[in-house]
Formats: C-alpha cells, sequence, structure tokens
C-alpha cells in the first residue's frame, strides 16, 4: 500500500476497503489506523483499544463543533469506551458509537453520504 501523502488527506472522503492493515480512501492507500475527520483523513498512530487515551483523540476534540457522531472501529474485536473518556465526548456534545473496524467503516460511508456530521476513529485490522 501507498503512504498518504506526508499523513493527511484534506476533505471528506468515504472508505473504498479496509483489511491488510490499512484503508483505501481517495483513490489512495494507507497502511494503518486512520481518522476520517470533516478537515480531512489523516494517519492515525492508534494499534489497539489500549492505545485509546484523551491525547489519542486531541484531533477529534479539536473539531468537536464539526462531529456530531463519532464512530470508532475498534478493530475485530470491540470493546467499551473508558467512563470518563465517554463523558469528554459527551461533554463536547458527540454522541459515541464503538464496534468492528468493518462496521464502523460501512456505517462512516452511509452516514456521509446522507450528509451528516459524522467522524470515524478506525483501528487497523489484518
Amino acid at each position: 500500500m501507498a503512504p498518504i501523502y506526508q499523513g493527511f488527506v484534506p476533505g471528506r472522503h468515504p472508505i473504498d476497503a479496509y483489511g491488510n492493515g490499512g484503508f483505501r480512501f481517495a483513490d489512495m492507500s494507507h497502511r494503518g489506523s486512520i481518522l476520517a475527520l470533516p478537515s480531512g483523513v489523516k494517519a492515525w498512530a492508534v494499534r489497539s483499544p489500549a492505545d485509546w487515551t484523551d491525547d489519542a483523540f486531541a484531533d477529534v476534540f479539536m473539531e468537536a463543533a464539526e462531529i456530531e457522531i463519532l464512530l470508532i472501529g475498534a478493530g475485530e474485536c470491540p470493546v467499551p469506551l473508558a467512563d470518563g473518556l465517554r463523558q469528554r465526548f459527551r461533554a463536547a456534545g458527540m454522541s459515541v458509537d464503538v464496534m468492528q473496524t468493518g462496521a464502523a467503516a460501512r456505517t462512516y460511508n452511509i452516514l456521509l453520504a446522507e450528509n451528516r456530521r459524522v467522524a470515524a476513529a478506525l483501528v487497523a485490522v489484518p
């Protein structure tokens, strides 16, 4: 897979494919996890739910005013979001749903096509 240009592609893009440790979108491929935000798609250093911290979601919080729904793709097995982090998302005005990465990517595409204020934090799967 070819890397994203400097880890960021501006604009809102559907996820064309996922698996093999990465994602395809905007006629590009990226190996590793991604954040699909209103400003664009960027590389995300998270490798598993164990990496979910306030700092890991800093870019999401910076764009909170533009996000109504955050979908978190947890990899192959969804895990609950820590209460403190869930409360921080709620305080920022975001609804959060954690699910398998594939389900999160598909749901993101549907909500994006409906022009909803959606973002996704997607952990890469093998």
